[in-house]
């Protein structure tokens, strides 16, 4: 799995924030609501799915390999 491209969009949103490894990122507000929309925008276009406003959760945003998750279950290829 290349995660490579999602870690750009995400140090995009927040350059100074390591996401290597972490978890809780919605949680621990290091990613607020607009970084959210803007991060559902960015993956819609990169890997060409649509995200059901349902899937707009936390859960699916804690962490990298949840996002990552998310876009397969999208139908997304990454």
């Amino acid at each position: 799995m290349d995660l490579e491209e999602l870690y750009k969009i995400l140090m995009e949103l927040q350059p100074s924030y390591d996401f290597v490894g972490k978890e809780g990122v919605i949680e621990e507000g290091t990613l607020d609501s607009f970084d959210l929309i803007s991060l559902v925008t960015m993956i819609e276009e990169k890997y060409e799915v649509i995200i059901d406003a349902l899937d707009i959760v936390p859960a699916n945003f804690s962490s990298v390999e949840s996002i990552a998750e998310l876009i397969r279950n999208s139908g997304g290829m990454i």
